[in-house]
């Protein structure tokens, strides 16, 4: 057998235009575009920007997010408890950065959920392709609500301390347009620069 000599590494690319997106792609809560959301937990709001180093935005930046549902269970074979997850629920969105690198889902709450011997705090998972990325960026975005689940959890153990803080997001006000008593968390990712946000190998 020939042994092929590997090949350099390309940036990530070319990106779909903005047609690709559906009007719903970002809300998790829908199992279809046209299908009702689920009302099985508390619906939130989670929102931010993608930045570059010295803060410039991250324009058309995609970024795709995966969760369990608000009992903590995932849609997919892999979880034992897989048919017994909300099925209106998909869990699973796509958004996309504006001008000033903003993003925007809307999902419910995640539940936290045994891992092995672990447990893992409710979180979202994010991945972020863009140009100028050798590879899609993966990260976890945790919630404020649950400090003590947030301490223990093994992800967010193996994130240095002083970093840990970058991965919760922050309560803001919830906009127009959201159910009455929704609430809004905020995220910062950074994709290099001093206060960069932990990346995981996916």
């Amino acid at each position: 057998m020939t042994r092929l000599p590997p090949t350099s590494q390309h940036t990530i690319g070319p990106f779909f235009p903005r047609g690709f997106f559906r009007p719903g792609d970002n809300d998790l809560r829908r199992i279809a575009t046209e299908a009702p959301p689920s009302t099985a937990g508390e619906t939130i709001r989670l929102h931010g920007r993608v930045l570059r180093e010295n803060g410039q935005p991250c324009v058309n930046a995609v970024l795709e997010a995966w969760q369990a549902d608000a009992a903590g269970r995932f849609r997919h074979p892999a979880d034992p408890d897989w048919r017994l997850a909300d099925p209106d629920f998909l869990g699973w969105g796509r958004a996309w950065t504006d001008a000033a690198g903003g993003f925007e889902f809307i999902t419910l709450l995640p539940g936290g959920y045994a891992e092995g011997n672990h447990h893992r705090a409710p979180h979202v998972n994010l991945t972020i392709m863009a140009s100028g990325l050798m590879r899609p960026l993966a990260t976890t975005v945790f919630f404020p609500d649950f400090p003590e689940a947030n301490a223990a959890d093994p992800v967010l153990g193996l994130v240095p301390p002083e970093a840990r803080a970058r991965l919760v997001a922050m309560v803001d006000s919830a906009p127009d347009g959201l159910a009455e008593g929704s609430r809004s968390f905020r995220c910062e990712l950074r994709l290099r620069g001093g206060a960069e946000t932990p990346f995981f190998a996916e």
